[in-house]
């Protein structure tokens, strides 16, 4: 008898270490993995977990090019399950009816999608589904910001932004000296106290499938962090419950809070895409069957912490050795597996020099710094797709 040929997912963004472990989970779980990036994507591509990498036009500067590829790529492969990873969801979720109709396409539409990435509007879908959020001000310049904040700690943001970038914090109140702003919409929020949380779920029609938090804790800046310690809030996974109901939420959402002493959590932004929380379910196949839709019930993690081992030595290891904050490094980072080599899987390791070289080059040649070049192809701020 011939065996039931193996279904095949397809993984966009692939040069995110998510992507990688995706993969290393699908293919566990006996999928035929293909990934795409309009980038190399060396340490992805270099796993064993990965039947086949394709390079596809930049959805940023060719965002009907991307989706195109995309169609043919799900046509010829017989793509079963599409997976986006990073921003490149936005693109795909504009074009997804040239998408065929036999893959299943993990995401929503882009005006629901739109709503969540806005730092703004966020906040008001947030609030009507009865979600906490912080008290928050849409705004043009400085000097509406001042007038709406008074004297208040205050947070400001652009309305679209990433990674935390461009993101300032006045602790004492704006001051009088002030940068201007850029001209772009910001948003002007109450700074809060408390321990920052990073959550990600997926959800099938309204069902909670799926369902991961972390502390980031240990972090360039306060930018994107690189060790994921998971942690439990029973506030966090009852407010997610509600708005992926509320929404009838299908496809990956996450979200950023501030949780205060009593374990009450505040909701600041949402990222309606896959996170860094992804790394808590290695060695498990919950994130494949959430991403099918398949099962009642909710999925946690089997893992207590993961780490990008490189930038825990690179960055992670010189801070605390200036922070006097050695022994605590040296216990992190004995309880946290590397998802960059995985069990027999450690040529990505390796690959990532070539992914940070690349992406160096770029900035090189003028795509800002390195976080900048890695997302100056996939970034998306809300602007009129044609």
């Amino acid at each position: 008898m011939n065996a039931t040929p193996a279904r095949r997912v397809l993984l966009t963004g692939a040069r995110a270490p998510i992507a990688l472990d995706l993969a290393r989970q699908f293919a566990a779980a006996g999928w035929q993995v293909h990934t795409a990036d309009s980038q190399p994507a060396h340490a992805t591509s270099a796993s064993g977990a990965v039947h086949c990498h394709h390079r596809v036009p930049p959805p940023r500067q060719q965002p009907a090019g991307f989706v195109q590829a995309l169609a043919r790529l799900c046509g010829q492969q017989a793509i079963d399950l599409l997976v986006p990873t990073c921003e490149e969801v936005f693109y795909l979720a504009h074009g997804r009816t040239q998408i065929p109709a036999s893959t299943r396409v993990a995401c929503m539409e882009l005006p629901l999608l739109r709503q969540l990435h806005s730092k703004w509007a966020f906040l008001g879908l947030a609030a009507s589904t009865g979600m906490r959020v912080p008290a928050s001000q849409r705004v043009h310049d400085i000097d509406q910001a001042r007038q709406w904040a008074g004297s208040r700690p205050l947070v400001l943001k652009p309305e679209f932004s990433r990674f935390g970038v461009q993101v300032r914090l006045y602790r004492n109140g704006l001051p009088a000296d002030a940068p201007a702003l850029d001209g772009r919409p910001w948003v002007a929020q109450t700074l809060l106290q408390g321990q920052e949380i990073c959550s990600y779920a997926v959800a099938e029609r309204g069902r909670l499938l799926a369902h991961a938090a972390y502390r980031p804790g240990w972090r360039m800046a306060r930018s994107a962090s690189y060790y994921f310690d998971a942690v439990d809030n029973a506030d966090i996974l009852a407010q997610t419950r509600a708005l992926v109901a509320a929404l009838d939420y299908s496809g990956q959402i996450a979200f950023d809070w501030i949780v205060d002493a009593e374990s009450r959590a505040t909701v600041i932004e949402c990222n309606p895409r896959g996170t860094s929380a992804i790394h808590l379910f290695a060695g498990s196949d919950a994130l494949v069957q959430a991403l099918c839709g398949q099962g009642e019930h909710c999925r946690t993690p089997t893992s207590a912490a993961a780490m990008l081992a490189p930038m825990m030595w690179l960055h992670g290891a010189p801070l605390a050795l200036l922070r006097g904050q050695w022994r605590r490094w040296q216990h992190d980072h004995a309880r946290a597996e590397d998802v960059l080599a995985r069990g027999q899987d450690r040529r990505p390791r390796t690959r990532v020099l070539r992914d940070l070289a690349h992406y160096a080059a770029s900035a090189l040649r003028g795509n800002g710094d390195l976080r900048a070049a890695s997302t100056a192809d996939i970034e998306w701020d809300g602007q009129r797709l044609p």
